[in-house]
């Protein structure tokens, strides 16, 4: 019988059918377009160069297979550079807008290089596609696996992250710059990264000047299968797609997953005002939503929506997901305004997308993790019934509830007890476990968790838009003095508060994401919308990890605490009934004089007692049963224990209100409870206590 041997450079890669693929003796070009008359192939010697060296002409009867354009060019190596050109009606109100002069983006290209060139001619110079040769030594490298209820995501800006010079980092704000600073997300105890957008998107205006408000979110795609190269250390065209590799390789042998935030919902083409840069000038009334044949619906809030229920567009996304996955490694993925995949093609809800369900079922992509923004700009809320038990979404929900609770709001008691305990109220009717919540306070789109104690309104003045853009509504409060302040009682109360709501975050069942910087108190000065602010008031200011470093010892003991703690990421819900024979419900809910808990009471004000996990759930037996105190008043409370801890000795492990280190025992070995089971709970607190044994 002959033994397989392992070949570590065996590597499984996935080459999508459109699009430029290198040969053996040359390159294969081939693009969809059902309604143009022409094809032409454009082809430039360097990036710079304004008009192409050479015109390639599709012929009609030998290049056209079905409504596909393709056609072989010998001896064109990776690196060659090129544009289509399409001709075709000129029919807006069929939905047709062919541009016989329009450079068009290929839409599986899987680089760009340079950027808009400027011109007196009128004519759109867009960036230009790359061929691309995806060779590259993975040295073995696999998706982690990491099970979803063990996940914990850092929300980050690639840019951002390295950018200032406080980094000091070789490659600062790129790819390799992110690889530099593993050491930092290894010390945090992350298990994932979730990347804002890396895909192409503008970084001039269509004729090559800056743009008025540059884009530096990235929620503008350009390129879907592309990575930016905005974020690339190296000059050379396709630089980014190597340099990509190579930070998810170290990422990986760092144990940490790499998530994309991907933006299938709109393109950077705009409404029909907009430039026709690629879709448009391929097969308009194919990859947008329209209304009336020439007008663009914007689901989005972006100009336009991408038809993403067409069969033809349907393809296009499976196929770019599929190479993220397999040609770069990645994770998962967080798809932005992902209720625009439960629009058909008239733009209309339906249930059971295609789309959706394609995206789940793809045997592909079974190793990802698939996360759903689960709005839209246009009044969709899917929060809680978006997709099956393969997707989790982005529970709004839960930021809500949390943010309302830690600053007061009347009638938030129960609400906070629901999140903590996993949001069955949105997910167990459709069979979906406490892990299909991504729970969390900030993100990338609002207030930092700084600014969220430290502002009562936005202050989005830099971004020139009259401080009319960005959410009004941010459940914030400034505890007296909106900004910066040196009043010690005001700079406390922040300080608990963070501390409230980032342990609240890590001991609630489901997943949690943390924003960058928020470990650190990260500030945007209170502007709750820095979509274009390319600048410090969004990079990560290095010079935090030092000043704040008590709170990141803090973050990094809660994240460790739950790792090691099958009690708060439990795999099933509550369900405030003993398990394993023990007298014990696995919740249950309590006064602060130890009472059950009377949930109209009015006083923000509970301790919650969750016992260990079973041994079907937990065979190494490292759970353990918490007491959780919260007291989110104005008033210092005394709690009592409930009596169902009694003949246990509960250690402090965190307490929220007290001044670090005592703020938090990483190795729980915090004082015991009193022997007369009265807890002081200062005003705007928390506390977490252990038990150091099972009870029976």
């Amino acid at each position: 019988m002959l033994m397989r041997q392992p070949c570590p450079e065996l590597q499984f890669a996935y080459a999508p059918p459109f699009g430029a693929t290198p040969t053996a003796t040359g390159t294969q070009f081939s693009v969809f377009s059902r309604s143009a008359t022409e094809m032409r192939l454009l082809l430039y010697n360097k990036v710079n160069d304004r008009e192409p060296a050479e015109i390639i002409d599709f012929d009609r009867d030998t290049d056209r297979w079905g409504d596909v354009w393709s056609l072989q060019v010998p001896g064109m190596e990776a690196g060659g550079l090129y544009h289509f050109q399409a001709s075709g009606p000129w029919e807006p109100e069929n939905g047709h807008r062919f541009d016989a002069s329009a450079r068009l983006i290929d839409p599986y290209a899987q680089a760009l290089a340079g950027t808009y060139q400027t011109g007196k001619d009128g004519l759109i110079r867009p960036p230009k596609c790359v061929v691309v040769d995806h060779s590259f030594d993975w040295e073995g490298d696999r998706h982690l696996r990491r099970d979803m209820s063990e996940t914990i995501i850092y929300e980050m800006h690639v840019k951002g992250f390295t950018k200032s010079r406080t980094a000091k980092v070789k490659a600062p704000g790129s790819y390799l710059g992110v690889i530099e600073k593993i050491p930092y997300l290894k010390s945090l105890g992350i298990t994932a990264v979730e990347l804002m957008p890396v895909h192409e998107f503008p970084i001039l205006e269509p004729h090559g000047k800056k743009l008025e408000r540059p884009n530096y979110w990235g929620y503008d795609p350009m390129a879907f299968f592309a990575p930016h190269r905005g974020y690339a250390h190296g000059k050379t065209p396709a630089a980014q797609v190597n340099e990509f590799k190579q930070m998810v390789k170290a990422l990986h042998q760092a144990g940490i997953e790499v998530i994309l935030d991907v933006v299938f919902n709109h393109t950077c083409e705009g409404n029909e005002n907009g430039p026709t840069l690629s879709f448009k000038g391929l097969e308009n009334q194919v990859y947008y939503i329209l209304s009336e044949g020439q007008h663009y619906c914007n689901y989005s809030g972006c100009g336009n929506t991408l038809n993403g229920n067409h069969p033809v567009v349907r393809e296009m996304i499976f196929h770019c997901l599929r190479h993220w996955v397999h040609n770069y490694h990645v994770d998962g993925f967080r798809f932005d305004l992902a209720s625009i995949f439960s629009r058909d093609r008239t733009g209309n809800l339906i249930s059971n997308p295609p789309i959706v369900e394609l995206i789940a079922e793809d045997p592909m992509l079974a190793d990802t993790k698939i996360i759903a923004e689960a709005w839209d700009a246009a009044g969709a809320y899917q929060v809680g019934s978006f997709g099956n038990h393969r997707w989790a979404e982005w529970n709004g929900r839960y930021r809500d509830d949390a943010r309302g609770f830690w600053r007061g709001d009347g009638g938030t008691l129960g609400p906070l007890a629901t999140r903590l305990a996993g949001s069955s109220d949105l997910y167990e009717h459709a069979g979906r476990p406490p892990f299909c919540s991504i729970n969390f306070i900030t993100s990338h789109d609002g207030f930092t968790m700084n600014d969220l104690v430290s502002y009562k309104e936005k202050h989005n003045e830099a971004n020139n838009e009259n401080n009319c853009d960005g959410d009004n509504h941010n459940t914030s409060d400034n505890y007296g003095v909106e900004g910066p302040t040196r009043k010690k009682a005001i700079a406390t109360i922040r300080s608990q508060q963070i501390r409230n709501m980032l342990a609240t975050l890590l001991v609630s069942q489901g997943v949690p994401m943390i924003v960058s910087g928020d470990e650190v108190r990260r500030t945007q000065k209170g502007n709750n919308n820095a979509y274009c602010q390319d600048n410090d008031i969004s990079w990560f200011d290095w010079r935090l990890v030092e000043r704040n470093a008590d709170l990141a010892r803090f973050v990094s003991a809660m994240i460790e605490f739950r790792k090691n703690q099958p009690t708060i990421r439990r795999k099933e819900y509550l369900t405030g009934r003993p398990i394993d024979g023990r007298k014990v419900p696995d919740v249950s809910w309590y006064g602060i004089k130890g009472n059950p808990l009377h949930w109209d009471q009015g006083m923000l004000a509970m301790t919650a007692y969750i016992a260990a996990p079973s041994r079907a759930d937990d065979p190494e037996g490292l759970g353990r049963d918490l007491i959780i105190m919260f007291n989110s008043t104005g008033d210092n409370l005394d709690f009592e224990l409930p009596s169902i801890g009694r003949g246990v000795v509960w250690n402090l492990f965190a307490d929220t209100a007290a001044i670090p280190p005592k703020d938090i025992f990483p190795d729980i070995d915090g004082p015991v409870a009193p022997s007369n089971r009265i807890i002081d709970m200062p005003r705007h607190s928390m506390k977490i206590y252990v038990c150091n044994a099972q009870l029976t």
